[in-house]
């Protein structure tokens, strides 16, 4: 039966290898687009490739090496497997494709592939829960820079965020649970962090400015904000596995310069869990769908090293979703509700 529905997979992107001349590469495709480092161009261009990039290559390739297994990537590898066991269970009237919005495989080799199998409806869906303008928004704007050159575009559905979608949430429950979560002194829910200043060039109707928690609840003011939507899913989560407020906390990770970015930040939420006297803390990063550089290497490497130095015991990394079966189904489900929309 013919192909009718194409759905584009996006994740962020791998280097091609962990030498540094492929780390190299990577970085500076990721770090000069315009909604990561939202700058002027010519700023841009020399903060990352004069600093930036020059003072972290040999540390970037060195964790890169930590973390790349036989097959390759670990992004690319859960990356992979997640085509095929999605592709298997949607059948034959849907053709799926994986594409990285930096390096390969490209969005425009995905899309030339699936336009080429004469599919007449293009879902695109970025694997990324909470919407960021330098995640989902740039994931949406290459897409959309590659089906503009077309002269017959398709039906196009760009999914914005699945933030508190359920099935996504039972999934991640589902590998919580995988742990003796009664033998952990806390757990934290540790998203990717943002700049400040990107939450509130999104905030156009200033809600963010006049309530300074707002991202505590996800409501129509603030549907498009990161932080809320982070804060939308930790709770989902937290309610599915019945945590008490003193049992959690929500962090963020991955800051990047001297800039402001949303707090608490997870480094310094671990230093604080080892002087209260937490020996064994459990971390799940609900941001990341695939585990990848920032969980298997910078949580649980770097940040299970800073804990032990602080006075933990052991901090416990929980696997993402990469290819689980409940993640497939979820998948799935969001597919299929955006194919009948």
């Amino acid at each position: 039966m013919k192909s009718t529905t194409g759905i584009l997979l996006v994740n962020l992107g791998t280097p091609l290898s962990p030498s540094p001349k492929d780390v190299h590469r990577y970085l500076i495709e990721f770090l000069t687009d315009e909604r990561v480092l939202d700058m002027p161009w010519l700023k841009r261009q020399l903060l990352v490739r004069g600093l930036i990039v020059p003072t972290r290559l040999r540390q970037s390739a060195k964790s890169y090496q930590e973390i790349w297994t036989e097959k390759g990537s670990p992004l690319m590898v859960h990356g992979k497997n997640l085509q095929t066991a999605l592709q298997h269970s949607l059948g034959n009237e849907f053709m799926v494709e994986l594409a990285m919005r930096y390096q390969q495989p490209s969005i425009k080799n995905g899309i030339n592939k699936l336009l080429e199998a004469d599919v007449d409806h293009l879902i695109v869906l970025p694997l990324f829960p909470q919407y960021a303008s330098a995640t989902t928004g740039s994931v949406h704007q290459a897409v959309q820079n590659e089906l503009s050159k077309l002269q017959v575009i398709p039906k196009v559905t760009l999914i914005n965020q699945f933030a508190t979608f359920e099935p996504m949430i039972q999934a991640f429950c589902q590998q919580v649970r995988k742990f003796p979560l009664q033998d952990y002194d806390h757990i934290l829910l540790s998203f990717h962090g943002l700049p400040q200043s990107q939450l509130l060039k999104a905030d156009s109707k200033a809600h963010c400015k006049a309530n300074a928690a707002c991202c505590m609840t996800l409501q129509g003011n603030n549907r498009n904000c990161y932080s809320a939507q982070c804060y939308a899913t930790a709770k989902a989560i937290v309610e599915n596995l019945k945590l008490s407020p003193e049992r959690y906390t929500v962090c963020f990770q991955s800051r990047l310069g001297k800039e402001p970015w949303i707090e608490p930040y997870t480094s310094t939420t671990i230093h604080q869990m080892a002087e209260l006297g937490k020996k064994k803390i459990l971390v799940l990063c609900p941001a990341f769908v695939c585990d990848c550089l920032e969980t298997i290497y910078e949580i649980g490497v770097e940040y299970a090293q800073e804990f032990k130095k602080a006075g933990g015991q052991a901090l416990d990394l929980v696997p993402g979703l990469n290819d689980s079966p409940l993640w497939i189904e979820a998948l799935k489900q969001l597919v299929l509700n955006n194919t009948l929309a």
